[in-house]
């Protein structure tokens, strides 16, 4: 896997979890870091550890379920950086209920931030890669946009949707030199993950063959592989890491 020394990502969701670790991975390969999330104080520590280690980023207040935050957060990491050229779509939210009592805020709220935002904050910098004729667009989707999941049907919709927003992109930018891919985490062990009870986590992990959770580390080399140049042969996949758990 080539480094991305000079190359300029935006992370979103970075304060944390998985946007979190796909950002160290990406510096530690040499990439500058636009890190992007709603906590400014938890970005600010991301901000350091990455400097600590010889890294480049700086951090971002941006809302992704926010069209007009977007709007600006894009612009101001361009202004800064001069452009973007690895984006990864990671924020995102749960409202999980029952079909029978999910609330029509509880549906738009999760479709508005995991989706819309995706696709709008995607089209804020799209410009910028086209006109550069190289770029790297990175989903986080979901096993659950696969599969689907009880209690889920905002979620696993909105996860779904971004395997075919990853699609159709892919085959709209691919003779510009723009790669879009997904990478659909299993069960990762993260903050997210963390407000399942014993039982649920039981129930959870003799599902998947390996036998553990994944690690948000793991998710973050499935990214730094999508956005190297050796990947630029690959755009529309979607890469399960799962540990089995789903196999299609």
């Amino acid at each position: 896997m080539s480094g991305l020394n000079g190359r300029i990502a935006l992370v979103t969701g970075a304060s944390q979890g998985i946007g979190r670790a796909c950002a160290l991975a990406l510096a530690k390969e040499g990439a500058t870091v636009a890190l992007a999330a709603r906590n400014e104080a938890k970005l600010a520590e991301v901000q350091a550890e990455i400097e600590t280690a010889g890294g480049k980023a700086a951090a971002f207040a941006l809302d992704v379920a926010s069209e007009e935050s977007i709007t600006a957060g894009a612009k101001a990491v361009e202004e800064k950086f001069g452009k973007v050229e690895i984006l990864v779509n990671n924020a995102g939210i749960t409202r999980d209920v029952l079909a029978m009592r999910m609330k029509r805020a509880d549906w738009d709220d999760v479709i508005q931030t995991n989706l819309t935002g995706a696709f709008l904050l995607t089209q804020a910098v799209l410009r910028g890669m086209m006109k550069n004729r190289w770029g790297r667009i990175i989903n986080i989707s979901s096993v659950v946009g696969r599969t689907g999941q009880a209690g889920q049907a905002n979620y696993a919709a909105s996860k779904a949707g971004m395997i075919g927003m990853t699609r159709s992109l892919a085959r709209e930018l691919a003779s510009r030199g723009i790669t879009v891919n997904a990478v659909a985490p299993g069960y990762i062990e993260t903050a997210m993950t963390s407000a399942l009870n014993e039982e649920q986590t039981k129930a959870m992990l003799a599902t998947i063959p390996a036998g553990r959770a994944g690690t948000d580390t793991e998710i973050a080399h499935a990214v730094l592989y999508l956005a190297s140049e050796g990947a630029a042969y690959v755009t529309g996949h979607v890469l399960d890491v799962n540990g089995g758990m789903f196999m299609g």
